[in-house]
């Protein structure tokens, strides 16, 4: 680890050393530019990480680059905004509430996607996360992130020749990404201290920088603490129940105290996810410790607290034995005043009192609730009603606030040139008015189809150099690969399927019938072809099942090679797949997709949603921009399993398939395209972080930080 960020860079170019310490180059094209130039094979070989590219590059290429007029130009261009986006005080935040401008907001989450070199997600709340902090960065939120440093992250997928997803974990070499220790002034690691049970352990940090964002992650790997709780931070979701509590616990005390010894004093603290929960607790104790009551400080932390909620059902929300709360808790109800009985009601409910709910412990302790879909805050008011018994459901005190993806970052570069030609140059700026995407109807069809099968041509060249490498590098059977997507047709009309593997995202679906599937597939003037990528839990069981259920067909000759899995999906392989497919299906069960954002990351890549109507999409569907799927869950599974899948085949049979094949006399596709077009057009204005930080600032962080100004 390098202390000081200094790499061995030629002073001419000085800046890339600077640029490589900070994320705001991954999603600023321009940048990005500066250290792909370098060397491009060598920029792939590093996967991508700036870091490790200026440590192991030969220096005499950094000299060639520094003596390059036309990368010196691009260079300054570069570093100057990269700059000016750090230094400048008129930000969306400042201008716009400049009497909270000296004001910060804690965020807080188990997981941020934030780059594919650093291993600290595992799905979609992760990238959800990872999305808001960069848009916090942009529009100049003062976010303060808290989360964990995992070193060998979630996990990296291999499929078995049976079709059985194995797992495997890669150590992250500290000195070659992004990273600084977290020190004191005197220079020494700072740590702060968090009691388990008999043992107390010490926690340490990781800074990483976001543009203007901060994101402090917490490091339990010390050797001053015993063997048994150095892995606490070492994987996301690994291990047994008990380990998750101890996760949750250092990081909602730890993550608090952090930024205490940090001097870091946040006006407003915001839990992604019940995950979290425990730093609302930890606040009130700090407060009772300054010699607040009890009451006074409850009232203060929920009036300054925002708390999401991204699950559907109560199962899906993490909860603990109470014999568990006891062990790890017997001494810290008596710090906040308060009794056992009182401290276990905090996160139960009066139906359930045998477990310790993280999300009811949330919902009571902030006075900001949010579902992420108008849907799901409807499925929230329900799912929650017996904690506010006493209000009809529709009063419950849960809004929502729809997920968004952010542009810049999922918007292919091929798009953002397109867009910056016909919308403007400050597009990213604007992107969140209607108005500004009338321009897309501008573009020519031809322009806009040469594009998108530009990035068709470049996602099936990924697959299929991933498929070789595990043929030739791992010396796997021969059916192998082609399961992983040799066989895969540039011209053909390619769905994508891509996401966790898990029974309500039902990724069988479309098996229910499979002759039907063949003849569609099978078609050789209108041929079709799907992709899968996904992970499963590593403790889940019936969801490697289903990916097993799947790989096997992409391994039968019957379906002529016209369906695909592709191994270890993750942020890289996601980009080229939102951008890549024609199609972006997603067949969840109604009433159990919180948000998803997938869809909405292919909508600003003009590729078309064909969806169940729920989450987000029972937002963004209007009839002009895809197609919906809109079967009812009556109860019996397969009965509705089928439904979904005879609805599905229809809109291909009758919808999909001609409209893609129904070409001008130079192969271009223009009803198509005016559906791509609308796509982009009704989507983006709306499913972006733009509007929804937004969203969060003026409805919870601002009333908060009036509710302060008034209560001084």
């Amino acid at each position: 680890m390098n202390p000081d960020n200094k790499l061995n860079v030629p002073d001419r170019i000085a800046g890339l050393s600077d640029l490589a310490y900070n994320l705001w180059w991954s999603w600023n094209p321009n940048a990005r530019n500066l250290f792909k130039e370098v060397d491009r094979s060598f920029w792939k070989s590093t996967g991508h990480n700036p870091v490790r590219l200026l440590k192991e590059i030969p220096y005499h290429q950094l000299v060639a680059c520094a003596e390059e007029t036309a990368y010196l130009e691009s260079y300054d261009a570069a570093i100057a905004g990269y700059r000016d986006s750090l230094s400048t005080t008129k930000t969306w935040f400042s201008t716009t509430y400049p009497q909270h401008a000296d004001k910060s907001i804690a965020y807080f989450s188990l997981e941020f996607a934030v780059h594919n070199s650093l291993p600290l997600y595992a799905g979609g709340l992760g990238v959800l996360a990872g999305d808001y902090c960069k848009e916090a960065s942009d529009l100049g939120i003062p976010i303060v992130g808290v989360g964990f440093m995992y070193p060998q992250g979630y996990f990296h997928q291999h499929i078995s020749q049976n079709g059985w997803q194995e797992e495997f974990y890669e150590q992250l070499n500290f000195d070659n990404v992004a990273l600084t220790r977290v020190c004191s002034p005197d220079g020494k690691m700072l740590t702060v201290q968090v009691r388990l049970d008999s043992t107390a352990i010490q926690v340490a940090a990781w800074l990483l920088n976001l543009g203007r964002v901060r994101l402090y992650l917490l490091d339990t790997n010390l050797e001053e603490n015993p063997p048994a709780y150095r892995g606490l931070s070492a994987r996301l979701y690994g291990g047994d129940r008990e380990m998750r509590l101890l996760q949750e616990l250092v990081i909602g005390l730890g993550g608090v105290r952090m930024l205490n010894a940090l001097g870091i004093r946040p006006a407003i603290w915001h839990a992604n996810e019940g995950h979290c929960s425990f730093m609302l607790v930890e606040r009130v104790r700090e407060l009772v410790k300054g010699g607040a009551s009890t009451e006074s400080a409850v009232k203060e932390v929920k009036a300054t607290s925002v708390f999401t909620t991204h699950t559907p059902l109560p199962a899906g929300n993490d909860a603990f034995p109470l014999d568990l709360i006891d062990q790890y808790f017997h001494d810290y109800w008596v710090h906040l005043g308060i009794t056992r009985e009182e401290f276990m009601k905090l996160g139960t409910t009066q139906d359930d009192g045998s477990s310790f709910n993280m999300t009811v412990l949330g919902l009571k302790l902030a006075d900001y609730r949010n579902g992420v879909s108008k849907q799901h805050g409807r499925v929230c008011r329900k799912m929650w009603h017996k904690i506010w018994p006493d209000v009809p459901e529709e009063a419950v005190p849960i809004t929502s606030i729809t997920n968004g993806v952010h542009l810049p970052t999922w918007a292919a570069p091929q798009f953002q040139m397109l867009f910056q030609r016909f919308l403007g140059e400050d597009w990213k700026v604007r992107q969140d008015s209607p108005g500004l995407w009338d321009n897309l109807h501008n573009i020519p069809d031809e322009l806009m189809w040469a594009m998108h099968r530009w990035l068709k041509l470049k996602l099936i060249s990924a697959i299929l150099d991933r498929a070789r490498q595990r043929w030739s590098q791992d010396k796997v059977a021969a059916v192998q690969p082609l399961a992983m997507g040799a066989l895969l047709d540039t011209e053909a009309l390619t769905i994508g399927f891509a996401r966790r593997f898990t029974g309500y995202k039902r990724a069988s679906v479309l098996f229910k019938d499979t002759d039907r599937l063949k003849k569609i597939l099978s078609n050789d003037l209108k041929p079709v072809q799907i992709i899968f990528a996904g992970k499963a839990h590593p403790n889940d069981e019936d969801g490697k099942r289903l990916i097993q259920q799947v790989y096997s067909y992409a391994r039968d000759p019957e379906y002529g090679g016209r369906i695909a899995f592709v191994e270890d999906y993750d942020l890289h392989m996601a980009r080229d797949l939102v951008s890549g497919v024609d199609v972006w299906l997603n067949t969840p069960r109604v009433l159990m997709e919180a948000s998803g954002t997938s869809g909405q990351k292919a909508s600003v890549n003009g590729v078309i949603n064909l969806s169940v109507l729920d989450g987000w999409w029972f937002e963004g569907y209007n009839k002009l921009n895809g197609w919906a799927v809109d079967e009812k869950d009556t109860g019996d599974a397969a009965d509705y399993d089928n439904r979904t899948a005879n609805a599905i085949y229809g809109l291909l049979e009758d919808h999909v398939i001609p409209l893609y094949y129904d070409r001008d006399i130079n192969g271009t596709p223009h009803g198509w395209v005016k559906m791509m077009k609308e796509s982009i057009h009704s989507n983006s204005p709306f499913f972006n972080t733009s509007r929804m930080a937004k969203q969060y600032t003026g409805q919870f962080y601002i009333k908060a930080l009036e509710y302060i100004s008034q209560n001084k």
